[in-house]
C-alpha cells in the first residue's frame, strides 16, 4: 500500500521521466526556442526545479471557486423580414444594456417567411448571415471596439459552431504543464500583433438555423483567454406540419464554460388561440425535450459533455412559445389600458400550465412588467392588431405576451426582464438579464506556472546570451524561466501592464 502514496507515485514519474527526457535528447540538437532542450544530462539543481514544475501538477490540492457570468437571452419574432433598412437601430436599442454582457444569447423566429417554398425546401444561410453580421457589427460597434469580424471571420454557414482556441491563447490549463509552442518565436510575433492591432470584442460561438428559427451565441473575447469553453455543439428538432417539418421547433446550443454546462433553446411553438392549441404547444415541448441530443463526436475533448437538455446545469428556453390569454378580447384590452400585469397574468396560458404540471413544471420566469409583445398592427404602429371596430384587413387577435424566456437549474439570478420597442414586425422583443454562477477549478500552488505570465518574460532568440552549448551560458534560459517562477509578485505586476 505504500508504494501507491502520492509521494513515491510522484518520486517513479520524476525517474519516469528523466530517463524518457534523456533517451530523447541523447542525440537532438538543441532548440534555443524549446526551454526543455536547456535541461542537461547531468541531475543538477535545475534539473530538479524544472521538473517540479510539471510534477506539481500531479501533487497539486485543486479546489473549486465560483466565478460571475453576465448573459444576456433575448427573443424575437421578425415576421419574416430580412435585417435590412433602419433594423440596424432597432437592433442598437434591444441589446444596448447599461452594462455590457459576457455573453449574448439571441434567439430569433421567422428569420425567413414561411411559405412551402421555405419550409420544405433547402436551408438557405443567406438571412441566417445577414443576421450575424449585422449582430456582430451592432455589439462590436456599440461597445467602442472596431468591427473586424466580417473581415477575420466570415459566417457563411447557417451552422456554425466555434472551434477551440489553442490553449496559447488562453490561460494555463489546470495541469501546470507549459505548452513548448508557447516559445515559438513564429506563434510570439502573432500575438504581439494581435496585442497592437486588437480586434473585435465580442466573438460568434454558435449560430444554428432551421427554416425560420435562427440562434446565435457571442461571447466576450477576453472571457476564451481566461476560462476553458469546450464542447460547443448545436441541435435542432423540427416539430410542425406533420410533426417533423421545420416551420415550428427549435435550435439549441450546448457549450461549457470550466466546469459548469449550458444548454439555450431558441423555439417556435405551434399557433393559435382556440380552445386545445396550447395542448399542441405542451406537445410540441414534450417533443423537443425528447429529440434535442448532443451527440459525442471524435473532436470533442477528454471532458464529459450533457447528451441532453436535463444533463445541463443551467438551460435557458426562449422564443415565440404562442401561449395565449384565457380572456375575451375587450377585456384583455382593457386590463392592458390599465397597465394591471397581475390581473392579466392570471388568464396566461403559460402560467396556468405550469402550475397544473402540463409543462414546464419546476422551471422559472421572472415577473411580467411589461405590455403583452403581441401581435400589433403591420402598419408600424404601437397599436395592437383587430379590435373593434375591426379594421379592414387585419388579423383579430387578442393581445398575449406569447415571447417568453425561462430557465432551469442553479447558480441563475435574474437582473431584468423586459421588452423594447421596436416596430419592425408585429412581435416585440423580449431581454432578460442574468447572473451566472460556474465553476471554476483553482490552485493554490506557488509554483503553478501561468503561460501568459511566463510568455512575457521569456525573450527572442537574438537576446538569450551565450550559446547553450557553452558551459557557462547554458542555463541561461533555464534559469529565466526558474527566476520568472520564484519572482512571481514582480511579473504579476508586469503582465498587468501589459494587459
Amino acid at each position: 500500500m505504500d508504494d501507491m502514496s502520492p509521494k513515491s507515485s510522484s518520486g517513479r514519474f520524476r525517474k519516469w521521466f528523466k530517463r524518457k527526457h534523456k533517451n530523447k535528447q541523447k542525440h537532438k540538437q538543441p532548440d534555443p526556442y524549446n526551454y526543455l532542450d536547456g535541461l542537461s544530462d547531468g541531475e543538477d539543481e535545475g534539473d530538479y526545479i524544472m521538473e517540479d514544475v510539471y510534477i506539481s501538477s500531479f501533487e497539486m490540492d485543486p479546489c473549486t471557486s465560483t466565478n460571475e457570468l453576465r448573459i444576456f437571452v433575448g427573443t424575437w419574432n421578425v415576421a419574416g423580414r430580412s435585417p435590412v433598412g433602419s433594423l440596424a437601430v432597432d437592433l442598437e436599442e434591444w441589446l444596448k444594456p447599461q452594462d455590457a454582457a459576457d455573453i449574448y444569447v439571441l434567439g430569433f423566429q421567422e428569420i425567413v417567411p414561411l411559405k412551402t417554398r421555405t419550409v420544405i425546401g433547402v436551408e438557405d444561410p443567406t438571412e441566417a448571415t445577414n443576421w450575424n453580421l449585422l449582430i456582430g457589427k451592432t455589439l462590436n460597434e456599440n461597445f467602442g471596439c472596431p468591427w473586424l469580424t466580417p473581415m477575420l471571420n466570415p459566417v457563411s454557414s447557417d451552422n456554425y459552431q466555434y472551434v477551440k482556441v489553442p490553449d496559447c491563447e488562453r490561460r494555463a490549463s489546470f495541469s501546470g504543464v507549459i505548452d513548448s509552442t508557447l516559445m515559438r518565436g513564429r506563434w510570439i510575433t502573432q500575438y504581439h500583433q494581435q496585442l497592437v492591432l486588437g480586434g473585435s470584442k465580442y466573438k460568434l460561438m454558435a449560430s444554428k438555423k432551421m427554416v425560420g428559427v435562427f440562434i446565435s451565441v457571442w461571447m466576450k473575447k477576453e472571457l476564451l483567454k481566461k476560462y476553458c469553453v469546450s464542447n460547443v455543439k448545436v441541435s435542432s428538432v423540427a416539430c410542425g406540419i406533420m410533426g417533423y417539418l421545420g416551420n415550428k421547433g427549435s435550435v439549441s446550443v450546448s457549450m461549457s464554460i470550466e466546469g459548469t454546462s449550458f444548454c439555450f433553446i431558441a423555439a417556435h411553438l405551434a399557433s393559435g388561440e382556440k380552445n386545445g392549441d396550447e395542448g399542441r404547444r405542451n406537445r410540441q415541448v414534450s417533443e423537443i425535450f425528447k429529440r434535442t441530443s448532443f451527440p459525442r463526436s471524435a473532436k470533442d475533448d477528454d471532458n464529459r459533455h450533457p447528451l441532453t437538455i436535463f444533463g445541463h446545469d443551467q438551460i435557458f428556453w426562449f422564443g415565440d412559445l404562442n401561449y395565449r390569454l384565457d380572456l375575451e378580447d375587450n377585456l384583455a384590452r382593457d386590463l392592458i389600458k390599465k397597465q394591471d400585469w397581475k390581473a392579466l397574468q392570471g388568464f396566461d396560458q403559460l402560467r396556468k400550465e405550469q402550475e397544473d404540471g402540463g409543462v414546464f413544471e419546476g422551471w422559472r420566469e421572472g415577473n411580467i412588467k411589461f405590455a403583452p409583445t403581441y401581435k400589433y398592427s403591420s402598419s408600424n404602429c404601437n397599436r395592437y392588431s383587430g379590435g373593434l371596430p375591426n379594421r379592414s384587413g387585419e388579423k383579430q387577435r387578442t393581445p398575449a405576451w406569447c415571447d417568453r424566456i425561462l430557465w432551469y437549474g442553479k447558480g441563475v439570478k435574474l437582473l431584468s426582464y423586459f421588452r423594447s420597442e421596436s416596430k419592425f414586425s408585429d412581435h416585440r422583443p423580449v431581454s432578460a438579464q442574468f447572473s451566472t454562477q460556474i465553476e471554476v477549478m483553482k490552485s493554490t500552488n506557488s509554483r503553478f506556472l501561468d503561460k501568459e505570465t511566463n510568455f512575457h518574460n521569456i525573450m527572442p532568440p537574438e537576446q538569450i546570451g551565450p550559446s547553450i552549448n557553452n558551459e557557462e551560458g547554458k542555463p541561461t534560459l533555464l534559469s529565466l524561466i526558474v527566476k520568472d517562477t520564484e519572482s512571481s509578485s514582480t511579473h504579476a505586476s508586469r503582465y498587468k501592464l501589459l494587459n
